[in-house]
């Protein structure tokens, strides 16, 4: 069985912006332009997208 690389990629790709967003609305983290910084939609937005990157990273592969 496995994983498409391109999935891998795209779960990881996800899952490292979900926590980059998270780190930004929470103040925790500034960012380029200003406008991401403590706002707390990114604060609950990128918990969603991490879970989602986690989830593509966790699936199983293709059975042949």
């Amino acid at each position: 069985m496995s994983r498409s690389p391109y999935l891998v990629a795209l779960g990881a790709l996800l899952l490292l912006a979900g926590i980059l967003w998270t780190l930004q609305g929470l103040g925790l983290i500034g960012s380029g332009s200003g406008s991401g910084s403590g706002a707390t939609v990114w604060a609950i937005i990128g918990p969603f997208v991490a879970l989602g990157g986690l989830a593509l990273l966790r699936r199983p592969g293709r059975r042949p």
